[in-house]
């Protein structure tokens, strides 16, 4: 892997989603890089602390929300000299997004007490009272043209369904929740899913014309939904819940056909690979990694083996069944326990998912959904900070406020070693190309891309190893 210098930064960062340009908040200025060179291609200033930031869909425009004013600006990458501002006034703004047109944002007052949608093209606005909540509840249709938006009036749930065109209203439907937590529609805009509060485990599919197709609840008396994920092809509704267990539903019939537990000691007859992060204070042995061959031989090219000067270095060990991993007995006197199914994310080719049982926050589950199995266990050192799926392939990375990063494939696993000093990253992102990565430290980023394998003298053997890893 190659690493660029580390940049400062004290907010958030993001890419756009044509995959060409990244966002940097530093304090009150808003930096847009370049993503190959780095440079900067633009720089704005806002008039206050920079809070949040999102590009819209098209990349053309970026919005930036700074909450302590609490006020939105937004930036035109095309037009330096334009901005928008919104200010909310006493109403406040509590979250900001774009909608899918790239020509409207959508803003939350404090309090939940509306949601307002900002045209950027002729000023007008559209007002949808009693938002259920400010970053969540709202969802738009993979083609853009449908929003569904959580309410809540007289004590009880409801979705309303917004044309993104005209922004009207097209229809309302009651939602058979005590206290809804979120909706999401599926990949292919013929259903939505919508949970319930921790409260209560209920899940409920709803069609867009509000007819109820299937209530799903697996148990009573006990914390309910924690985490749902449909896959990208819209066939499987992962739901996460705090008894530390996934279940999949089918699109077809709405029925559980898998359920994947996480047991603290993993024995036959998981067939997992159980990698374990592991000290290894000498010069690593590139034979010793559980890693494809073309990660070998780019980290041997980079060096980034040795890690930073005088860090620590580690090593995945393969381990053998029966296993014991570590797990935490939550606090029974304080609110939402860590436990549970807190990550969840499906691979962009819908072949496997990631979990993360938060009474176990050392060790990432992969799941293979062909196969109804258990693929590998990651026992890190570390607690799990952030995790990301490769947009282009089957390729985990994943984080531990360690400097150090970790990468998982259906080939193996590796330990990559930052080979910058006093660097560790608390977050990471992918481009939408899947040819760059960000690295977040406390008040600092850089950028890692997984260069290519140049062949060897006899390249007939590994060729076709190395492609498939790459």
């Amino acid at each position: 892997m190659e690493f660029t210098e580390a940049y400062k930064q004290t907010g958030p960062c993001c890419f756009s989603p044509d995959a060409r340009l990244l966002a940097v908040a530093v304090d009150y200025r808003l930096v847009i890089r370049d993503v190959v060179t780095l440079k900067v291609v633009q720089l704005f200033s806002c008039v206050d602390k920079i809070n949040f930031l999102e590009w819209a869909p098209d990349s053309e425009y970026i919005l930036c929300g700074l909450y302590k004013r609490p006020m939105v600006q937004a930036w035109s990458l095309s037009q330096p000299d334009w901005t928008c501002k919104i200010d909310e006034g006493s109403a406040g703004i509590a979250y900001a997004r774009w909608s899918p047109d790239s020509r409207h944002i959508l803003t939350t007052s404090e309090f939940q007490l509306r949601l307002t949608v900002w045209s950027l093209v002729n000023t007008a606005c559209v007002h949808v009272q009693w938002p259920k909540h400010a970053a969540r509840g709202v969802s738009f249709t993979k083609d853009g043209k449908f929003a569904a938006i959580c309410t809540r009036r007289d004590c009880k749930d409801y979705v309303n369904l917004l044309s993104c065109h005209s922004w009207e209203i097209m229809g309302v439907f009651a939602v058979d929740t005590l206290d809804l937590a979120g909706v999401e529609w599926s990949p292919d805009d013929s259903a939505i899913v919508a949970w319930d509060s921790l409260l209560e485990y209920k899940v409920l599919i709803y069609s867009p014309d509000g007819r109820c197709l299937f209530k799903y609840s697996a148990y009573e008396s006990g914390l309910g939904v924690k985490t749902v994920g449909w896959s990208p092809c819209g066939q499987f509704l992962a739901v996460g819940s705090y008894d530390q267990a996934v279940r999949i539903l089918n699109h077809l019939t709405w029925k559980t056909f898998a359920e994947f537990t996480h047991p603290a000691s993993i024995r036959s007859p998981y067939n997992a690979a159980i990698f374990k992060e592991v000290d290894d204070p000498w010069q690593l042995d590139m034979s010793e990694l559980c890693l494809s061959e073309g990660f070998s031989r780019n980290m041997r090219d980079n060096g980034t083996e040795n890690g930073s000067e005088g860090g620590s270095r580690v090593k995945y060990a393969v381990m053998d069944v029966p296993i014991t991993v570590p797990a935490q007995k939550p606090a029974s006197d304080k609110p939402n326990p860590k436990q549970g199914i807190g990550m969840l994310s499906w691979s962009s080719d819908g072949h496997y998912f990631f979990t993360r049982n938060d009474n176990m926050p050392t060790v990432l589950w992969i799941w293979d959904i062909c196969r109804l199995e258990l693929a590998a266990v990651l026992v890190q050192k570390d607690p799990i900070r952030a995790a990301a799926w490769d947009p282009t392939c089957p390729r985990l990375v994943l984080c531990t406020e360690s400097p150090h990063l970790y990468m998982w494939t259906p080939s193996g696993a590796c330990c990559v070693n930052i080979p910058l000093p006093n660097f560790r990253i608390v977050d990471l992102k992918w481009n939408s190309a899947g040819s760059c990565l960000l690295l977040k430290d406390r008040d600092s980023f850089c950028c890692a891309a997984i260069v290519s394998a140049l062949p060897e003298e006899e390249p007939d053997d590994q060729t076709d190893e190395t492609s498939e890893d790459e």
